[in-house]
């Protein structure tokens, strides 16, 4: 029985000097991908010249899959999943461009990630702090920011695209992350997929990628606290939208009850705590409308949201 092949998923869209950062961190690694597979999103800042003219083309342990257009993170990591899928690994190890993973991330994550019916993933920090709000299920569920707060395996309640393992067994049962959120939420809406098809979702804390740590504030509601992302009003549309589609799928009664109702707690967040109000309530009434109709693809443009 053969050991189970390995690729690395990285998807990019102009930002070079970081997919060099991150191609350099997993070929020096103590343990290396069996396969690095890129997934360019038609980038135009010369990215594929680069990996040609740097020689990264060159070996036979780095594939490059070229879309035709932008389908953002959410069809990146589609398109490259059903590539791996259809060629032969048994492990798919995803991460952005901006991912730079520890010598001994995928080592560390090897030893944990042994049960092809659940989800494994990389702890993302900013040197001692998570990149991301992490919240432990057991016993009860609690969130941390502090990356020696994460035991060695531990089950959370969602992992993001970032350095984020699953088996192609699990992902020919569940199917393809939802090409039609973009970005945004993509992720979550994988993770919650794979927990209706029985799926833990588990996080390997000693496994550590450095990311930028999200810049996130928190704000009161009645009865509880929600977390807020400063974001630019393009991508306050598809958080916005997004949020609703998962709603619409997976929460029942709770879309009304929760989810709208914290949508416009995110909004006036926004309105009082971040730059262009009037852009941002555009972006939040864009999203809002899509996001109830069931409406997916990239549409920031399309409703004249300007990055």
């Amino acid at each position: 029985m053969h050991p189970p092949r390995i690729a690395a998923l990285i998807v990019t869209y102009n930002r070079k000097s970081l997919l060099v950062r991150c191609l350099l961190a997993l070929t020096k690694a103590s343990r290396t991908p069996d396969l690095i597979l890129l997934v360019d999103n038609a980038s135009t800042d010369g990215t594929r010249d680069m990996l040609r003219e740097q020689g990264w083309l060159d070996r036979d342990d780095i594939q490059l899959l070229a879309l035709p257009d932008n389908s953002g993170g959410a069809g990146g990591f589609a398109a490259g999943l059903k590539h791996l899928v259809a060629n032969g690994v048994d492990w798919i190890w995803m991460m952005d461009d901006d991912a730079a993973p520890h010598p001994d991330a995928l080592e560390e994550l090897a030893k944990i990630a042994v049960d092809p019916t659940h989800v494994y993933g990389s702890l993302a920090v900013q040197e001692t702090q998570t990149s991301w709000i992490t919240t432990l299920m057991h016993p009860t569920p609690r969130a941390v920011h502090h990356a020696n707060e994460v035991p060695e395996r531990a089950n959370v309640q969602f992992l993001p695209f970032l350095g984020f393992m699953i088996h192609k067994d699990l992902v020919q049962r569940i199917g393809l992350p939802d090409a039609g959120y973009f970005i945004a939420a993509d992720d979550i809406e994988y993770c919650l997929r794979a927990q209706q098809a029985g799926a833990d979702i588990v996080i390997a804390g000693k496994s550590r990628i450095e990311h930028p740590k999200a810049d996130w504030y928190r704000v009161g509601a009645p009865g509880r606290s929600l977390i807020c992302l400063r974001l630019p009003p393009w991508k306050r549309y598809y958080d916005t939208r997004n949020r609703l589609l998962i709603a619409r799928k997976y929460y029942g009664i709770r879309l009304l009850t929760q989810t709208v109702p914290g949508s416009f707690v995110r909004l006036f967040a926004a309105l009082r705590h971040e730059p262009r109000r009037m852009a941002q309530l555009g972006a939040f009434c864009a999203g809002m409308f899509d996001g109830l109709m069931g409406i997916k693809g990239p549409r920031h443009r399309w409703w004249r949201i300007n990055p």
